[in-house]
């Protein structure tokens, strides 16, 4: 009886931790009105845009001709709209079924990011935390031998991101979508091998995300698929996006195929079990009418803003799925496809990709590879563009033709990430600022310096330093626009006669902000 009351207290402080690590965001009395999102500067972006269609259009169908897809489907989304899209080839070569945008591919690991996102909704809820130990909610992990005593056990942030120290297992794990969740309680029972510890590396893990499937059914009350379903495809209006083919009216669905001995071989494709976990990792059913609503919704969540936040989960969390959370290679010779060499970053995210190159450009991707299909979608959030394509070959090669075809895409139209706009703090402070340069007259009474200001820079050294640039500068034309790097710092230039200067300085936290930190230096000017 004592155990049984033991059991009870520590099922009631579980469940009020549960509670207590829901992620909140402010209440419309708790931002501040003032911020100013990032926008686009050129008017004439979605022309330039459509102008590029035609090219990428025959990129795609190139590439698949190239590769020997069957059939291509791909869409280019744009400021949360699918602007073009089109499809070539079958998806069925007996009965000669068309391509088109409405047929239903099997996705492959591009279905990870969903299950993610199921998590994530659950842990905004307060059901669960990502630093939980996974063995909470599959007990089985907690008989698991570690491969160090030091080791700390599975938790499932661990899971999203690749990190528990399981064995890279791609080509084990597509085998295995049909398997029971006793099939997979059965398998941890025998033991695990292990190529890692957890959390000291980036490993690519299926298993991992057949554990979250059962950890999104264990705590929903229902199976994963149909709390995604329910939770995140109904929301987002993809209605017929399914993890069991078996479901998909024959017309729709793609047949996989694999190119060998220089002709198309079908592949059996695998049913994901009605009671079965590891559809989470790779089972998902699309089109690209559908899967464009999930990109527009990703790509929804930037900038920050005060926009209505009434998703299936929070802009929030989905800029969270964007983060990167397991870095797993640094490239410094790095080449695009047309030869020029910039050093990429990359990391792994919830269920998606993380790269960010020399130039400063990040891009949010996921593959997908299952015998008879090739797919990837890639977005880059700050340029309000993401491509996808599906495709029904064994493990078709897509990623490089989605990279190709969005810097392709930029350099057509010219296209800039978004502009931040000067906060009027900023604007406030450089009109201050310019009041009393370059003599510093009446600075150190002003009220728009922070109190570390003058300690740090003692006044007769920045009079000298004013001065001596203004002298050299001769007289002053013009004062350009703030450039802000973020609300609170940024930098704007001071055109002379003979020179420019550029003035930088970053506010303090203080509410208002003040000036903590100014530099002064000269700029050659542009020789016309």
């Amino acid at each position: 009886m004592k155990k049984y009351f033991l059991f009870i207290a520590t099922t009631i402080l579980f469940i009020s931790c549960k509670q207590a690590d829901k992620k909140e965001t402010a209440t419309a009395s708790q931002y501040d009105s003032s911020y100013m999102p990032a926008v686009f500067a050129d008017p004439n972006r979605s022309a330039k845009i459509e102008a590029a269609f035609a090219v990428i259009d025959s990129m795609y169908k190139k590439h698949a001709a190239d590769n020997h897809f069957p059939a291509i489907s791909f869409g280019l989304v744009v400021d949360g709209q699918l602007v073009y899209k089109n499809s070539y080839g079958y998806t069925d070569l007996e009965k000669k079924i068309p391509a088109t945008s409405s047929s239903l591919f099997r996705i492959a690991s591009m279905s990870k990011s969903f299950t993610c996102m199921a998590i994530l909704k659950l842990r905004d809820e307060g059901k669960l935390d990502l630093d939980d130990p996974a063995h909470l909610y599959i007990p089985e992990l907690k008989k698991l031998k570690y491969p160090t005593a030091d080791a700390p056990v599975i938790t499932i942030r661990h899971l999203m991101t690749h990190g528990a120290g399981f064995p890279e297992d791609n080509p084990w794990g597509d085998r295995q979508l049909a398997d029971t969740d006793k099939d997979l309680l059965d398998f941890i029972g025998k033991q695990i091998s292990f190529s890692n510890p957890p959390g000291i590396a980036f490993e690519y893990s299926n298993l991992g995300f057949a554990l979250q499937g059962k950890i999104i059914t264990k705590v929903s009350g229902m199976r994963y698929q149909d709390y995604i379903k329910k939770n995140i495809l109904e929301p987002l209006g993809m209605n017929t996006t399914t993890y069991e083919y078996g479901d998909v009216a024959a017309d729709k669905l793609a047949h996989g195929y694999r190119w060998l001995n220089e002709k198309w071989n079908e592949e059996t494709l695998l049913h994901d079990t009605k009671d079965g976990s590891w559809g989470a990792m790779g089972a998902m059913i699309s089109s690209i009418d559908e899967f464009a609503n999930y990109m527009a919704f990703h790509m929804s969540a930037w900038p920050p803003n005060n926009a209505k936040d009434d998703g299936p989960v929070k802009r929030s969390s989905v800029r969270e799925m964007h983060h990167p959370w397991r870095t797993f290679a640094i490239v410094p010779d790095y080449k695009y496809t047309d030869g020029r060499t910039c050093a990429i970053a990359a990391a792994y995210c919830y269920g998606l990709g993380w790269m960010k190159d020399c130039d400063g450009k990040i891009y949010i991707a996921h593959s997908g590879g299952l015998p008879g299909f090739g797919s990837q979608w890639r977005i880059m959030p700050d340029y309000g563009i993401g491509v996808v394509a599906f495709a029904n070959r064994t493990y078709a090669p897509t990623g490089n033709i989605n990279m190709r075809v969005l810097d392709t895409l930029i350099k057509i139209a010219g296209l800039q990430p978004r502009q931040i706009k000067p906060s009027k703090i900023l604007e406030q402070r450089k009109n201050e600022l310019m009041k009393i340069l370059p003599d510093w007259n009446y600075a150190e009474h002003s009220g728009i310096f922070a109190e570390n200001f003058f300690p740090d820079n003692p006044i007769d050294s920045l009079k000298k330093q004013a001065r001596d640039l203004y002298a050299k500068a001769g007289k002053i034309v013009a004062v350009k626009e703030m450039k802000p790097e973020n609300q609170l710092r940024g930098s704007f230039i001071v055109e002379g006669e003979k020179i420019n200067m550029e003035i930088y300085f970053t506010l303090s936290p203080e509410n208002p902000a003040l000036i903590q930190e100014y530099h002064i230096k000269e700029l050659v000017k542009n020789k016309e």
